[in-house]
């Protein structure tokens, strides 16, 4: 074990939901700030060329999930060859052929390691943008470490400008660095949900280590003994490191703020911490048992308070292990293997190039456009200058404000303020138009994924869903079609200041939201 890691009390963790109010109160005036612990954007993965050494810059400007500017623009794809696992967490249950969840852990297809690289292949000549490849499951990546490598091996040697990345709970993590390295795999996301064994002892049921199945304290500190080291070696080796760290209410919130800090002292690049899953008809533990999720206020109020230590990552999807296309969206029933064989794949490196050459020029335009607006909204008004609202954004990529109101299934939500628009998360929502006709009924429950917004930006809005939100307290905007999403976020809050200055409105604070996680949404299943 370092000698460096640092324990929470579990005694103290009764409290826990107390201290997370507490840090709402907070919180709520601060928001998410543009400097950090090293001198980076303290929100991580918003990072540019500016805020790190070039050759980590080179290695994150087109990953999606390193990258929250490239998220936008990068697709990735996820390969599911891997379906054994070595430890048992309480908000896991690995189902598969269920095509209308999206949660990790689920697929709908496993592959062997010939049949993933075949469709890797197959995706990328169809979508030039996919610039990263992932094994995540349907269990751990290194409790399958043949299939893994053999995978990453083959692919190497068919598609040897494709991104490797892989994800681990960290138990088989320090036994495989040498291989990972040797694979090249430069990017390597490990789930770390504590650093006291008291706390991980609620969370995982059992590991399995060293021939035996290992239960309670010690299945816990031996976990988090691997898990450290592991992390301590990739950070030696300059592999690059995102923590995963899921937030669950009265067990390991309050102490999600000591895990950010042990996973920065050891090197980690990002720490994203994403909400517990926990509907019981995914039939996982903590679903069964009645454990709730968080809100999304007392998640961000989370990811706030770990603002200074390590670098935030707050645009993870909780993909499915077999996810293919842009982050929030899931083009994987267009690549069945049946599928597949009746395509003519030509993989060509120069036509992948060539398109990713306009991508970036579009990213750069976006970048350059969200510069001119902040440029545009410095100035005194009258208005609190430390005021911050959350507005809510129908895309469907490319950066832009291009989507229906009635054809989201998720909105990307940013936080703006005077001289500052942040993406700070994302909300699942009910399909509203379904069949060309918009369900009314499901318009509560798009409200409350969105209920903390002040504003929802779309290309389009009908007249009924435009008088549901006006009555709810949330304004739709459809001006700002097809802009880019800084530049009309933050071009609607200059209006928005000019109106509680001239005392047209007077600026309201808003509620909670609801965060709906794991299933893809009822009104996908219907249209599809």
């Amino acid at each position: 074990m370092s000698p460096n890691t640092a324990y929470v009390n579990a005694n103290d963790l009764g409290k826990s939901r107390q201290a997370i109010s507490q840090i709402l109160e907070t919180a709520a005036s601060g928001g998410c700030g543009t400097t950090g612990g090293s001198g980076k954007a303290s929100c991580g993965s918003s990072g540019g060329p500016d805020d790190m050494p070039e050759e980590i810059w080179n290695k994150v400007k087109n990953h999606p999930c390193y990258s929250e500017e490239a998220h936008h623009h990068y697709a990735r794809m996820h390969v599911a060859v891997a379906p054994a696992c070595n430890i048992q967490c309480n908000y896991c249950n690995r189902k598969y052929d269920c095509s209308n969840e999206s949660r990790p852990g689920v697929v709908s297809q496993k592959l062997t390691p010939e049949q993933a690289v075949k469709k890797v292949v197959a995706v990328a000549s169809e979508i030039p943008q996919m610039t990263v490849l992932g094994i995540a499951g349907p269990g751990d990546s290194l409790a399958n470490p043949k299939k893994t490598f053999d995978t990453f091996r083959m692919l190497q040697e068919q598609a040897p400008d494709i991104k490797l990345c892989l994800s681990t709970n960290g138990l088989a993590l320090p036994d495989l660095v040498d291989d990972i390295c040797r694979y090249n795999i430069d990017h390597v996301t490990i789930t770390i949900n504590m650093v006291d064994p008291a706390v991980g002892e609620k969370i995982y049921p059992w590991i399995f280590w060293d021939h035996r199945r290992v239960t309670g304290y010690e299945a816990a500190k031996i976990l988090h003994e691997r898990q450290m080291l592991g992390l301590e070696m990739l950070t030696a080796r300059g592999v690059l490191t995102k923590i995963n760290s899921v937030l669950i209410p009265g067990i390991n919130d309050e102490h999600l703020i000591e895990v950010n800090r042990e996973v920065k002292k050891r090197g980690a690049f990002l720490h994203n911490i994403m909400p517990l899953i926990s509907e019981p008809e995914h039939g996982t533990h903590f679903g069964l048992t009645g454990q709730r999720g968080p809100t999304a206020q007392e998640l961000k109020a989370v990811q706030d308070a770990c603002m200074g230590g390590a670098n935030l990552m707050r645009h993870c999807r909780q993909c499915r292990a077999d996810a293919v296309g842009l982050l929030g969206e899931d083009r994987s029933e267009e690549f069945t293997l049946d599928k597949i064989d009746q395509m003519e794949v030509v993989y060509d490196l120069d036509k992948r190039k060539t398109y990713q050459d306009q991508v970036e020029a579009e990213r750069q335009a976006q970048h350059a456009a969200k510069q001119a607006a902040l440029a545009a909204v410095q100035g005194e008004d009258g208005v609190d200058p430390d005021m911050k609202v959350l507005v809510a954004v129908a895309t469907e990529g490319h950066g832009k404000v291009n989507q229906h109101f009635g054809h989201a299934t998720e909105f990307q939500i940013f936080e703006v303020g005077q001289g500052e628009a942040l993406f700070v998360g994302h909300r699942r929502v009910d399909l509203y138009c379904q069949g060309g006709y918009g369900e009314d009924e499901q318009l509560p429950s798009i409200v409350q994924a969105i209920n903390d917004c002040h504003a929802v930006l779309v290309s389009k809005i009908g007249a009924c869903p435009r008088d549901e939100l006006k009555a709810a307290g949330i304004e739709p905007v459809d001006e700002y079609a097809h802009e880019f999403i800084e530049k009309a976020a933050l071009s609607w809050f200059a209006g928005y200041r000019a109106r509680i200055a001239s005392g047209e409105l007077v600026h309201q604070p808003r509620g909670d939201a609801r965060i709906r996680q794991g299933a893809f949404t009822a009104g996908l299943e219907a249209a599809a």
